[in-house]
Order: structure tokens, then sequence, then C-alpha cells
């Protein structure tokens, strides 16, 4: 290989410029400027008209934190609730390095090739730092990008709980709305995000390793018991005997946990990444999830009850949000702060003294 053909990891320049081009993104910072914002039924109109441009302004105005893109943002989903809920929400959680963005493509163009059309709500990292993600899952996802029936839109976790992003159960109806009839919801990693994104999809799939080693062990038990479908990628080439090892330790370990709300008896199998096979046996025990969680009115009570979550979930974040943007609260808290750092007060004691600021001070 000449020095001409040579391609670095690092050259990405292609498939960046693709993420502009279909998530909207530059389309986007032009129209969120405040001349350009349109009323709500010009975004509920080309919404449910599959206007993949559309969408992608719909969904930056929901990420967006200033008020006037919230209240908008709020009235589109409003709207957008009639046409929604017509889809399967599949989690897809595992450790980095486990192949999630490939298995999601592999996995979003069989069922593209089957007749159904993919949502792909990909959540990448914030910094800490500096605020800003890499939203590189289109460069991992070239193939499945490029598919008229596939919309894929990463978003910065931007500092919610475990790395799911704020406002990726909004961004589900939007795309519900828009025809999109299997939404996965892939997370960062393992951890808090697990639990966030469990509250919000019909089905949890969890991608595992053979053989990675002890270092990994901490994080099956919790994982595990959320997990409808568990997942031995890589199952190939040398890899294959303790895949199918690793499949049978497994789903002894299963049978150890309670039986589920659902009646389902979570499963485990193998995939080969490489050639695809497992991929029509872990649609069929998809669809085998849904069949009975449909019969035996799970599935709706479950909806139910993820609803009533996110309004709980969006009342305490209304409160934390009104209560820290008060002026007068803010002068105080500051003070409070001050003597917490300098020892003279208990973080403790401070708590309280701020929860109670809006009867002792104002």
């Amino acid at each position: 290989m000449n020095k001409k053909d040579k391609k670095s990891a690092l050259s990405v320049q292609k498939g960046v410029t693709e993420i502009h081009k279909i998530s909207g993104n530059k389309l986007l910072k032009y129209n969120l400027s405040k001349k350009n914002l349109k009323e709500p039924d010009y975004y509920f109109s080309g919404i449910i008209n599959s206007d993949i441009s559309i969408l992608s302004q719909a969904i930056t105005l929901l990420e967006s934190t200033k008020p006037e893109h919230k209240s908008l943002s709020s009235e589109i989903v409003n709207k957008c609730i009639p046409y929604s809920g017509n889809s399967l929400r599949i989690g897809i959680t595992g450790v980095p390095g486990v192949g999630k963005s490939t298995f999601i493509e592999l996995f979003g163009t069989f069922l593209i090739e089957t007749g159904h059309k993919i949502a792909v709500l990909a959540v990448d990292p914030s910094s800490i730092k500096s605020k800003g993600s890499i939203l590189g899952d289109k460069t991992r996802m070239e193939h499945l990008s490029v598919e008229k029936n596939a919309f894929i839109r990463p978003s910065p976790s931007s500092g919610s709980l475990g790395g799911v992003a704020a406002k990726t159960a909004e961004t589900v109806i939007l795309c519900e709305a828009a025809g999109f009839n299997i939404i996965f919801i892939e997370t960062v990693g393992v951890g808090q995000s697990e639990i966030a994104v469990k509250s919000m999809v019909d089905f949890f799939l969890l991608l595992m390793l053979a053989g990675a080693g002890d270092e990994l062990q901490g994080i099956k038990r919790g994982i595990m018991e959320m997990a409808d479908l568990i997942v031995i990628n890589k199952a190939d080439g040398e890899n294959l005997f303790n895949a199918q090892r690793a499949k049978v330790e497994y789903q002894t370990a299963l049978h150890l946990f309670p039986p589920t709300d659902s009646t389902w008896e979570p499963k485990v199998t193998t995939l080969s990444s490489i050639t695809g096979k497992g991929l029509p046996e872990i649609w069929e025990t998809v669809e085998n999830y849904f069949k009975l969680t449909k019969t035996n009115g799970y599935f709706a009570k479950n909806r139910s009850v993820q609803a009533k979550y996110r309004m709980y979930e969006s009342v305490n974040e209304r409160i934390i949000s009104k209560f820290y943007s008060d002026n007068k609260i803010a002068v105080i808290i500051k003070k409070i702060e001050n003597l917490v750092v300098t020892g003279k007060i208990s973080p403790y004691f401070a708590a309280d003294e701020i929860l109670n600021l809006k009867e002792k001070e104002l």
C-alpha cells in the first residue's frame, strides 16, 4: 500500500460532512436564529410528511436550552403525540468496544430490507470541561446513514443522568410521527444510563463479549437483570467456542433471577457481526417478545408507567431550573457556598438552608 492510499484513523472529513447533510446541523444553526423560527404547524407538517430536514430542526429545538425554543418544541411534541406510539422502541447497550455501532448498522440494514423504517438515537458523551461532543456515530454507520429509510441522530448527553440525552424521549415521539417504526436508543456505555433508557424503551438488548476478562464482571448482575435479550457478539473464528460457552453460562445465570413483570423469560443468543449469522434469530426473539407483551397487556401498561415517570421527571427538572434561575436565590447560594468551602458550615446544613430559601428569604 503506497502512502497516497493509506488511510488514517482520523480521516473522517467526508463522514463529518455527511453528518451535517443528513441530520441538518448546518441548516439548523441557521434556522435556530430568532428571525428564522417558524410556527409550530410548519414543523409538525414537515414531520408527519417525513421531511428529514425539518425533523432534524425540530430535534435541535428540543435540545436547545433557550426559553423560546423550549416553548416552541413543547408545542411541536404535543401536536405529534397523536401520531406517535406506533413503533418498537429498543434500547441497546454494552461496554465500550463490544460493537454497538456495528451491530446497530447490521441489524438496522437487515430490518430495512424487511420493510421497516429505522431511527437510531445514539447518545454521545459530552465533555465536562468543554461541553462538546464528538458525535461520530454516523462515521461508524456509514452504510446505514445513506439508507433512505434510516435516520441517525447523534445527540450530546449534555450532562444528563448517566449520559442519556435529556430530550431522548421527546425525540422518540417526533421520529415516530415521522413514520419510523423501529427506534434504537444506543447508550454511551454501562452505568446509570441503562436505568434511564429502560424507562423509555419496550425492549432492552444487552451486547456482551466472551472472554473479555474479569475487569468486566462487575457490570453484569445489575444490567443483566434489566435485559430482555443478551447477545454474545463477535461469535466467529477462534472466538466461536468461547461465545457458545458464554451463551450457556449466561442462560444459566438468568434462570437464577426472579421472574419478570412481563412474564417474558430473557434469552441469550450469539452473533457474528462479520457474517451476520444470528440476526434472524435476534429479530425472531424481539418479535416473540412483542407478541407476548401485547397479548398479556404488559406492553400498554409499561408505556403508561413510562409516561407517568417522564411527567414527574419533567416536573423535577423544571423545579430545579426555576429554583436556580432565581437571581435572589443565586446571590444567597453563593454566600452559603463560601461558608461551606471555608469549613464554617457543613454541606448538609448548607443544603437545608438552600432548600428553605424560598420560605425564609422570598
